[in-house]
């Protein structure tokens, strides 16, 4: 399978509404309506100096998307979308190494890359450490879902310096005080 990362112009919006309202994303907050979509191509906010869209194309394509996020930070942050017909194929994880690269690559001053995910999301969540990204973070009742429910989020990351050595570096978790 032959895979690529073309970066989203402002021009293919009826492409980008087709792809966020032609299918249900169960692990994404939020209803997306075309109209809002519209609206936020024209206002940038796929593509700007704090934001770059990115799609997966899989043999032509379009079976996913990136939205890199924070960009001015030390610390971006990004969204993936996968169409369910192409998931289970290894697009997640190609593409988080992609971003990875691309982000490390392209702005020195990124020390950290960050992603998050609702708690049963366990496909994500293997993307994640497949990619050498760490949890960091576990937040209880944080994540709201359409039909009312409140999930558990968790966060990972990957350093730098990780990415550039090939390591994990694992955080402290046994840090708290002993209660008196």
């Amino acid at each position: 399978m032959q895979i690529e990362f073309p970066r989203f112009s402002p021009d293919e919006a009826d492409a980008l509404v087709g792809f966020l309202t032609g299918e249900e994303w169960p692990y994404h907050a939020g209803v997306q309506e075309a109209r809002a979509i519209r609206q936020r191509v024209a206002d940038g906010v796929y593509d700007d100096e704090e934001n770059r869209t990115f799609w997966v194309l899989a043999d032509g394509e379009r079976a996913g998307l990136i939205r890199l996020q924070d960009l001015a930070d030390d610390t971006p942050m990004f969204d993936l979308r996968i169409r369910a017909a192409r998931r289970g194929q290894g697009l997640g994880t190609t593409a988080v190494t992609w971003l990875t690269h691309y982000l490390f690559d392209e702005f020195p001053e990124v020390r950290r890359i960050e992603g998050h995910t609702r708690q049963d999301n366990r496909a994500m969540r293997a993307v994640f450490r497949k990619s050498g990204y760490v949890k960091e973070a576990h937040y209880r009742e944080a994540w709201p879902a359409p039909d009312g429910t409140v999930h558990d989020a968790v966060a990972y990351a990957i350093l730098r310096r990780d990415w550039q050595s090939g390591t994990v570096t694992l955080p402290e978790w046994d840090d708290e005080p002993a209660l008196p």
